[in-house]
């Protein structure tokens, strides 16, 4: 058997290159390479390890036709398409925890370079001035630390700055009361966390729910004073409004490791008075370097050599051999998963998944972590098959997997609930010929609908004359119904409608669908 050849196309550790070869592997090492060169070159290989330099485009993927597994060596995979390596059929991985540690030191490190003034004082001091009178700077201890972001990275930041006796308040939809209390964090609304911090700092994923989050409205609730630090990601604070607010007084102080725009040769925010700014350094350190670099050749070797998968961003870790069998499961509990979802913006207090029939017998766990994933993508875009118990438990979210051994009315059947502080919501699904998802029971309501790419749900009180009302809508929309699914729990109590639509629905049209008389719930849904 030919040994799998890998291509390492960005710096990494010396002892990557030995552990693929250790492992029973073919490495190559060019770093360096244009994107002509890398799409000359790329059909000669199964594995690909990078770092953030190279870009894994759709073009370069089109003509990996060996291609099998890309390994990021970090935790960001902005630089990979995802959506392309699925259709091609190559699993993409990181390394989300080889960082953490070395980001939120970098974060800590800005908070003090900010509050002491450290690179215009060591500018100052080495141009021959002794200008002790200039530098009035602030202590961290005893002040209030505002958290936007309390995951991995955001823990480590919190633990950190309670040991510099720091108050720290922290906003995080998923935090639960349980973990807070671990942490020693006071749990907040945003607008608790602008009102009271006097040093804010981030530590999301750039999502559509968190771009912006500091914008300059935002940013004009925060004491006058206030120091911001973005370790994160770029576009998640209003980089002008910053500039203006420093430039103002209103922000005594701002670090920026990251911008909206990469490399930043230069920015709006450049020139700002108290800003301190560093070349995208949050995973520098020769530890992290390290630590992902050995782990994204260990990751690569398993799944080349054995089929492991671990840390996927795209397919679950599950073995070879059992890959076909729970094929088609995975994707109706990842789809299950995803319409919870959906449905649920915060406060998720427990998830169950339950298993009857056929499907109970099989090795059930990837499809709990597939489901799993599928309930918190919606507001955590890096949650992974793997990564996605470990999120849960942080966040204090209990997960429960439970196997029936009773008859059901199909061959196997997958149940999956979801529990916030207001609510049990539970959807089920099976397979038709064993391959096809479809939805047959929602809170209750039986109900035959198949997923789809762009999809209304809707909840609403059992009247005559609603269908009317949403055909008219749609119809005067422009929103062409492909098929319309519809149950109820009894005449004249709740009813539920699936429809499945040709085209997105925008803003406009479901704020008139919100507003028709008797519905309860309208969203959204997509697959």
């Amino acid at each position: 058997m030919a040994k799998p050849k890998v291509l390492i196309s960005d710096e990494l550790s010396p002892r990557a290159v030995e552990i693929f070869s250790e492992r029973g592997c073919d490495v190559d090492f060019k770093s360096g390479l244009k994107p002509a060169e890398l799409r000359e070159i790329i059909g000669n290989y199964e594995g690909l390890a990078i770092r953030s330099a190279t870009k894994v485009t759709a073009e370069v993927l089109a003509v990996a036709k060996k291609l099998k597994v890309v390994g990021r060596a970090g935790i960001g995979v902005d630089n990979v398409d995802i959506k392309a390596a699925t259709s091609h059929g190559v699993v993409v991985m990181n390394t989300p925890f080889g960082n953490a540690i070395t980001t939120a030191e970098h974060a800590i490190a800005l908070m003090f370079a900010v509050a002491r003034q450290v690179p215009e004082a060591n500018a100052s001091t080495q141009a021959g001035k002794w200008e002790k009178n200039k530098f009035m700077g602030t202590e961290l201890s005893f002040k209030t630390l505002g958290l936007i972001g309390c995951g991995n990275i955001g823990s480590i930041v919190a633990e950190r700055a309670i040991g510099l006796k720091m108050r720290v308040v922290a906003y995080d939809p998923f935090l639960s009361d349980q973990r807070a209390t671990e942490l020693g964090v006071e749990k907040a609304t945003l607008e608790q966390v602008l009102a009271r911090a006097d040093f804010i700092t981030v530590h999301t994923p750039l999502t559509e729910q968190t771009k912006n989050i500091l914008s300059r409205a935002n940013l004009m609730k925060t004491k006058k004073g206030v120091r911001i630090v973005n370790c994160a990601r770029g576009g998640l604070v209003d980089e002008l409004a910053v500039r203006d607010l420093l430039v103002s007084g209103h922000i005594a102080g701002a670090g920026f490791d990251v911008f909206v725009e990469e490399p930043a040769k230069s920015n709006v925010l450049f020139g700002a008075p108290n800003l301190v700014c560093t070349p995208h350094l949050g995973a520098s350190t020769v530890e992290a370097q390290e630590n992902v670099a050995l782990q994204v050749a260990e990751q690569m070797a398993d799944y080349l050599l054995t089929g492991a998968v671990t840390n996927s961003l795209n397919m679950p870790n599950v073995s070879a051999e059992d890959a076909p069998k729970l094929a088609p499961y995975l994707d109706l509990a990842e789809k299950l998963g995803a319409f919870a979802g959906q449905l649920t913006d915060t406060d998720i207090k427990a998830v169950s998944i339950e298993f009857e029939g056929q499907v109970a017998k099989l090795n059930v766990k990837p499809l709990t972590q597939v489901a799993l994933m599928g309930v918190l993508r919606p507001q955590l875009t890096s949650v992974n098959m793997v990564n996605a118990p470990v999120i849960a438990r942080e966040r204090g979210i209990e997960v429960a997997e439970v196997k029936h051994e009773r008859e059901t009315d199909y061959n196997s059947m997958i149940r999956l609930s979801v529990t916030t502080e207001k609510y049990t919501r539970s959807v089920t699904g099976t397979l038709f010929g064993g391959k096809h998802p479809r939805i047959v029971e929602i809170k209750g309501i039986e109900i035959d609908a198949e997923f789809a790419p762009h999809m209304l749900y809707i909840t609403n009180d059992d009247k005559p004359g609603f269908i009317g009302r949403l055909g008219t809508l749609m119809g005067e929309g422009k929103v062409n119904i492909a098929t319309f699914h519809l149950g109820r729990d009894k005449p004249g109590g709740s009813a539920i409608a699936l429809v499945q639509v040709d085209q997105p629905i925008s803003a406009d049209l479901m704020g008139k669908i919100v507003g028709i008389e008797g519905v309860v719930q309208a969203k959204a849904l997509g697959f």
